[in-house]
């Protein structure tokens, strides 16, 4: 590999097609892989979020913060399985513990050993959670976390965020004129971080009407935007004075404090959801919060079912109790200095090259996508929190200008989201993060002058 060749002109569509082509000259294989793909699944691919121009890699395996291709090139991971893959890949505890199962079978269509340990691990760890049930995905979880609000209290509208993520039928990204395939809720859009603003939505609302209020302490694929304790706060007292449900999406940032990201500015939701990496880097999801609220879920005395063949496979649950015991609070604080150190260098990096503007606390409006705004943002920057981090680009070119970078650092041998996206796991070292370092810098001497205003 090595960084992408010096441009043969100067324009940044020539930039991109270059990168494009040696892109394609370094992995023949997994060109051939998914062009068979294509065949067989739309486009390619099942999981949308894993495709890239001009076509994705084919990963074969991975051990410790590394993933190697069927082209035989080798990847320091920045990205982490988009917050799963915590532990790194193939750690020897979490192998072990899973050969177990394996070994006593599964698929047992009855309780296990197993459920209550990882319950009483997550139960422990987060103060929201008085009891907790397993589903098989944030999304799941997130959908159960709804549904229970609405069960509740008998209301059927949802208060969501512009750009907040909540699984594949919950999203906040809704386009204009596109065709989505969010769930039929009655859902009322917010603007993340807009005090007033969601007051005032909220206050409009009919009487008795709204259900549950549905945000992520910090938006996770909406671009690692943290929210405000002011605003945060605010869904708290909107929750108690109209009696809906505030719910804590926190299937990405549950690893951002030990207790939960909401936890650092003291807040206790009603509900809380969590996914991705505690399930061990399997297939999870979990709701929980109010034992009077989660106790409706009780087959003895409660009303509501909640069905699900694999909520409590032997797999995740070995899987997710091995996961606990590695991810210790020493552990977790060390690897969100990690990203607090990697955020601040690059800042210091981009404002030593002029790379300035407004830093936003909410993702960046398109009309403020131009040179004349007063409050234009930085062509390039990075925000987040701890281990979760975003490379932004801004500007009209700004969707070509992520999409070189992504292809700069594949070269440089580092692989992270073709958005910018970037989830540190704790096999990472001080070293990786020079790796990284080195080459953003290297970008932004090779592309400055794609870079200001």
């Amino acid at each position: 590999m090595g960084s992408i060749s010096e441009p043969k002109n100067s324009t940044l569509e020539a930039a991109l097609s270059q990168a494009h082509e040696e892109y394609t000259q370094n992995h023949p294989a997994s060109n051939k892989n998914y062009a068979e793909a294509c065949n067989y699944m739309p486009g390619g691919n099942t999981r949308t979020v894993l495709f890239s121009n001009p076509f994705p890699l084919t990963i074969d395996s991975g051990e410790s913060c590394y993933l190697n291709t069927i082209d035989g090139n080798r990847y320091v991971d920045f990205l982490g399985e988009y917050t799963a893959a915590i532990y790194g890949h193939n750690h020897p505890e979490i192998k072990a513990a899973v050969q177990k199962a394996l070994d006593g079978g599964w698929n047992y269509g009855a309780h296990n050993k197993l459920e209550p340990d990882l319950a009483r691990a997550v139960c422990e760890r987060f103060p929201p959670i008085d009891l907790v049930r397993f589903v098989n995905s944030g999304t799941e979880a997130n959908m159960m976390a709804i549904a229970t609000a609405m069960a509740v209290t008998g209301r059927k509208k949802i208060l969501l965020f512009k750009k907040g993520y909540h699984g594949s039928t919950i999203s906040g990204k809704v386009a204009s004129g596109k065709p989505t395939i969010n769930l039929p809720h009655e859902f009322v859009l917010g603007t993340y971080n807009d005090v007033q603003g969601t007051a005032d939505i909220v206050r409009s609302l009919p009487k008795d009407s709204l259900a549950a209020i549905l945000v992520e302490p910090m938006l996770g694929s909406g671009g690692c935007f943290a929210g405000t304790s002011e605003f945060l706060q605010t869904l708290r007292q909107l929750a108690d004075e109209t009696k809906a449900i505030l719910i804590f999406d926190e299937v990405m940032t549950s690893r951002l404090d030990y207790r939960g990201l909401g936890s650092t500015v003291g807040i206790t939701p009603d509900l809380m959801t969590l996914g991705k990496y505690i399930g061990g880097g399997m297939s999870f999801g979990a709701f929980g919060g109010r034992k009077d609220i989660m106790q409706l879920y009780d087959p003895r005395t409660g009303s509501l079912e909640h069905p699900g063949t694999f909520n409590n496979n032997v797999f995740t649950m070995s899987a997710g109790i091995a996961g606990s015991k590695l991810l210790t609070k020493e552990k977790l604080d060390a690897l969100n200095a990690l990203g607090d150190s990697l955020r601040q260098k690059v800042t210091t990096l981009l404002l030593a090259r002029g790379i300035k503007g407004t830093m936003p606390s909410s993702p960046v409006a398109d009309d403020m996508q131009v040179a004349e705004h007063p409050q234009r943002p930085p062509k390039m920057f990075i925000n987040g929190v701890g281990s979760l981090n975003a490379i932004h680009f801004a500007g009209p070119d700004r969707e070509a200008l992520q999409s070189l970078y992504y292809h700069h650092m594949l070269q440089s041998g580092i692989y992270m989201a073709p958005r910018g996206f970037v989830a540190l796991n704790i096999m990472l070292t001080e070293d990786h993060v020079g790796q990284f370092l080195e080459a953003t810098e290297a970008f932004c001497d090779k592309f400055d002058r794609f870079l200001q205003w």
